[in-house]
């Protein structure tokens, strides 16, 4: 099973690798297809307009973005139910999100993809195919907003998030470029950090099925904060 990254991230390095791109808004006239290619992938979170790097070396892998880039280039991120699970086909969350593939790079029988998140969407049922990879049929309808996003009307308790933030990384001797974010708008801020830091898959589906950017914000905070109480209260700690 490809993997985006280690799950262990460092402070700077984790918040600069959502950060260091620029932002890719989803288009409103994107068509959403009736079927979808899914990728069932522990840990990960994609999120509409930002991006994820994939190295794709399973041969049903690579059957799958051969043909999405012959296609609508397009990609269903969803994770499985069970992290544990060791099943060739396991069973998947009910909401994951599409990512359009906007860069991609063939080398030695690999591919390294880009992609960038969509929309969010729904599996109605999976589809029968002859395919190495599986297909759902997605449902779109809920998350239609993923379209229609303006980030600048967008309210969140920045002072509070920035603050749980600094003790979060404060919390495991970590080091961040408080400038970038700083500067950073709210929702790049808040996706970079739901996508990037070790949270577990639990916390990660409850990220992305957070219907709005100022929920995502608060389940973000009150995240870091479990973690660092719980970091505290380790007998590890001196």
């Amino acid at each position: 099973m490809e993997r985006r990254r280690d799950g262990n991230h460092g402070g700077e390095e984790c918040y600069n690798c959502a950060m260091g791109s620029q932002r890719d808004e989803p288009s409103v006239g994107q068509e959403l297809p009736d079927l979808l290619p899914i990728f069932p992938l522990w840990s990960a979170l994609l999120l509409p307009g930002c991006r994820m790097p994939l190295n794709i070396y399973e041969p049903r892998y690579l059957q799958m973005v051969t043909d999405a880039l012959e296609g609508n280039r397009l990609i269903g991120m969803i994770q499985p139910l069970d992290p544990d699970s060791d099943a060739h086909e396991p069973a998947v969350q009910g909401i994951g999100c599409a990512g359009r593939i906007a860069a991609f790079k063939e080398s030695a029988g690999r591919y390294a993809i880009s992609l960038v998140g969509i929309s969010r969407f729904e599996v109605v049922q999976e589809y029968a195919t002859d395919k190495l990879y599986r297909i759902v049929e997605p449902s779109w309808q809920r998350f239609r907003s993923d379209l229609r996003r303006n980030p600048l009307t967008t309210a969140i308790d920045r002072e509070e998030l920035v603050a749980n933030l600094r003790a979060y990384f404060d919390s495991r001797g970590l080091a961040a470029n408080w400038r970038a974010i700083e500067g950073s708008g709210n929702e790049d801020l808040v996706n970079s950090l739901a996508m990037v830091c070790p949270f577990d898959s639990t916390e990660k589906q409850a990220l992305l099925e957070a219907p709005d950017l100022e929920q995502r914000s608060r389940l973000v905070i009150a995240l870091m904060n479990m973690a660092v109480l719980h970091f505290n209260d380790s007998p590890t700690v001196h």
